[in-house]
Formats: C-alpha cells, structure tokens, sequence
C-alpha cells in the first residue's frame, strides 16, 4: 500500500506552498488550510520533495 501525505492542521499556516509545488495532491480547505484531497496526484518522491521537505512549519507528514 502507498504511503498517504497527512497535514497536521494544527500547525499548518496556510502558506499555500504545497498547493503551489502539487496542486494535483493539495489544496486549501474551507479554513485556508493545506489539505490532501489526492495522495495519487503525485510520486512519494515529488511529495517527499516538493511538499514535505519544503514546508516551512513541517506540518505535512506521512500518516502511519
């Protein structure tokens, strides 16, 4: 099974730079906060690097 990207809401900012690095996988929810609506959308590699390391309140997480 593939490993799914999770956000932890509670220190998320709203920054939109992980839907603007993999608008295929996030977006931001009713809040203004970063969501995983499609962990399809991309590799775990792209989502590794282009959402997980590059988050500045490392929110973004693998879910267990």
């Amino acid at each position: 099974m593939a490993r799914v990207p999770w956000v932890d809401k509670d220190e998320c900012s709203g920054c939109n730079l992980c839907v603007a690095n993999l608008p295929d996988v996030f977006r931001l929810d009713d809040d203004g906060l970063a969501e995983c609506f499609n962990p399809e959308g991309a590799s775990e590699e792209e989502i590794q690097e282009s959402a997980i390391d590059e988050c500045p309140t490392e929110c973004i997480h693998w879910q267990e």
